[in-house]
């Protein structure tokens, strides 16, 4: 049952790492995009 409980966790533990990194890539993502766009709106002026 302990060994059991034990996979359990770490399984949940990689799931939401995994989830977490996914959620700080984004960010990361549309950040870079938003930069972009404003160097794009910079040399059209």
């Amino acid at each position: 049952m302990i060994y059991l409980l034990g996979a359990y966790s770490i399984i949940w533990l990689l799931i939401g790492g995994y989830v977490w990194t996914i959620g700080k890539r984004q960010n990361q993502a549309m950040k870079e995009i938003r930069f972009l766009n404003e160097l794009n709106r910079r040399d059209q002026v």
